[in-house]
């Protein structure tokens, strides 16, 4: 498991036994490039200054050359800097400021926010959001009145060397929580050599991997050197602490998940999903265009953005045929319609919140082919079965628990290979993570439903037939990125 290294202008900024992070000076970390060679520590960075050619600025210029992962990089030393490079994120931080407090009750300037934290719990929002935008230890906000209420003037580092006793305690207590580690799943017999983030949400109805098929991960991951801890929503500001992040919920561009994303992205984390994939599994719109230019056959569809795109799409594809709004998951936002009264009836409802919707020939089979594909290489292989007098793997329509079909799973020296080549074929249009790619098999050939960025990956399931090899290809993957 990567360790906290912590850096300080001078060696008496810190005292060594309030810490248990090991603690140099920028100069020492600066003239010893092989310290750590063959590791991959996380650096915090309290260094005096982050002025432009200093030694803090290129202690964390020399970080990321190493392959270290650093606190705050030289990307917010810049965009601190001046105003002008941070005016974007000042709308949003002014309106989280102005709801923590009453016009005649703004806080004194300047405001330290110590990573993510404030001294003021009304200022825990405000505090989390502005470490969202600009990942430091220490930052100081200063405050001007302006129309009846205090908005941001000035944004900077807060300068460790001036610091009293006080405030450096609250900032070495704010550094211990931010590398604390929570409890984790499962424990190695030796010590790790990394920490996986499983992104879970405990309380989602449908998640894509149940609670014990993360513990059922965590054991196997624990074999080959790794700790994997499931985080929630909340736990944004402690992603740092881990080298790798696998998201278990269920995606979507403009929820939490995005963010934990982008963020992992953002510290050179290995991610699945990542955001690149989301946002182009996420619109089947996209998604249907991609693999038209990729030769990747689809099911005949019209693309519908008003009602005069109806009748086209009745001529073209005839009836019954298949209704879709652009961001669904498991089968939701995904109608038959049978005639041209349905067809009228469900666009116009639901060209109200979306501006474009796809229309598909129905293509009706007893099941669907969801060939798991891992760093462009197949993982798995299952049969889902339509649900009970269905069209679909998933009835949202019974009017009470969404009802689902059963499974057939195969090896994938058994399935078919024109089945297996059209799913690597769809998902290496996408990127290198973890896909689901969903195909029709007919008399007329295979043709691709979707591409599922964040699929069901469930022990006892997706895993029957390549049992434990799943699990450990996964662990490896994150691992070979790490190492690269």
């Amino acid at each position: 498991m990567s360790q906290w290294v912590v850096l300080v202008g001078r060696a008496s900024d810190l005292d060594n036994g309030a810490t248990p992070h090991k603690i140099m000076t920028s100069r020492e970390y600066l003239a010893r490039p092989g310290l750590f060679r063959g590791q991959r520590p996380k650096v915090i960075n309290l260094s005096r200054s982050y002025a432009y050619q200093s030694r803090g600025y290129y202690a964390s210029l020399l970080a990321e050359a190493r392959g270290h992962r650093i606190v705050p990089s030289v990307e917010t030393m810049i965009d601190l800097s001046e105003k002008k490079l941070y005016e974007n994120a000042l709308p949003e931080l002014d309106a989280a400021l102005a709801k923590a407090f009453d016009k005649s009750d703004a806080p004194a300037p300047p405001i330290r926010i110590y990573f993510g934290t404030a001294e003021d719990v009304r200022l825990d929002r405000f505090a989390k959001l502005i470490f969202d935008w600009f990942r430091a230890p220490a930052l100081e906000v200063h405050l001007e009145p302006k129309n009846g209420r205090s908005r941001i003037r000035r944004i900077g580092f807060a300068s460790i060397g001036k610091l009293d006793d006080v405030e450096t305690a609250r900032l070495l207590a704010a550094m211990e929580r931010y590398t604390a580690r929570q409890w984790r799943v499962a424990k190695a017999k030796t010590p790790a050599k990394y920490a996986f983030a499983t992104l879970y949400d405990p309380k989602e109805a449908m998640p894509p991997s149940s609670v014990g098929t993360l513990r059922h991960w965590a054991r196997i991951a624990a074999r080959l050197g790794v700790d994997v801890e499931p985080i929630g929503r909340k736990d944004l500001p402690r992603l740092a602490n881990f080298d790798a992040l696998f998201i278990r919920e269920t995606t979507s561009i403009s929820n939490h998940t995005y963010r934990f994303a982008r963020r992992a992205m953002q510290e050179g984390m290995p991610v699945i999903d990542d955001p690149i994939s989301m946002i182009r599994c996420t619109n089947k719109v996209y998604l249907n265009e991609l693999m038209a230019a990729n030769g990747v056959a689809t099911p005949s569809s019209v693309m519908i953005g008003g009602k005069e795109d109806l009748a086209r799409a009745a001529d073209e594809l005839g009836f019954p045929m298949v209704l879709k709004i652009p961001d669904g998951s498991f089968s939701r936002g995904v109608k038959k319609v049978d005639d041209v009264a349905g067809l009228a009836a469900l666009a116009n409802a639901w060209l109200e919140d979306s501006d474009l919707l796809i229309a598909q020939k129905f293509m009706p089979t007893s099941f669907d082919w969801r060939i798991g594909v891992l760093g462009g290489e197949p993982l798995f292989s299952v049969q889902y079965l339509m649900a009970k007098s269905h069209w679909q793997i998933i009835n949202h329509d019974n009017g009470g628990r969404p009802l689902e079909g059963g499974f057939k799973a195969f090896s994938l020296g058994d399935a078919p290979p024109h089945v297996l080549d059209a799913g690597l074929r769809a998902a290496r249009c996408i990127g290198e993570g973890l896909y689901g790619v969903d195909l029709k098999e007919t008399d007329d050939g295979v043709f691709l439903i979707e591409v599922n960025d964040n699929p069901n990956l469930e022990h006892g399931i997706e895993d029957i037939a390549e049992k434990d090899e799943v699990w450990t290809r996964l662990t490896r993957w994150f691992i070979d990125r790490i190492e690269r």
